[in-house]
């Protein structure tokens, strides 16, 4: 028995798929979507520091990028890879360290509201 294909593995016979109809398009297109992935990639890195999902743009920036760089497609299955690793390890917690966590999740939402209590602190209406 074959072993199914994991989530990585789909997405780069996808972006293969991808380059050889992008390789097809004329330079001026091709150069636009150059600088369209720079320009989401960077917005991902930005997202590092201020709000936003990194972890979604990023990636979306370095596919964008794969079709012309070899050097963003293998940071792109650099970054596939260490997904795949951590939803792995993900799945592998046990039962008491999710409900540590949520435990732990829920102290921290209680502190939080506790001291917008306690310190009038203007970002809750109580």
């Amino acid at each position: 028995m074959t072993e199914a294909p994991t989530r990585a593995q789909r997405m780069r016979e996808r972006l293969a798929e991808r380059r050889a109809e992008h390789v097809k398009k004329g330079t001026f297109y091709r150069v636009v979507f150059a600088v369209a992935g720079v320009i989401v990639t960077l917005a991902g890195v930005a997202m590092l520091v201020t709000p936003g999902p990194a972890f979604v743009i990023i990636p979306i920036g370095l596919a964008m990028l794969a079709l012309e760089f070899a050097w963003a497609e293998r940071a792109l299955d650099h970054a596939l890879d260490r997904a795949d690793q951590a939803q792995r390890k993900a799945a592998q917690t046990t039962r008491g360290e999710r409900i540590l966590a949520a435990g732990a999740a829920a102290l921290a939402v209680a502190a939080f509201v506790a001291a917008a209590v306690v310190w009038d602190i203007p970002v809750l209406p109580v």
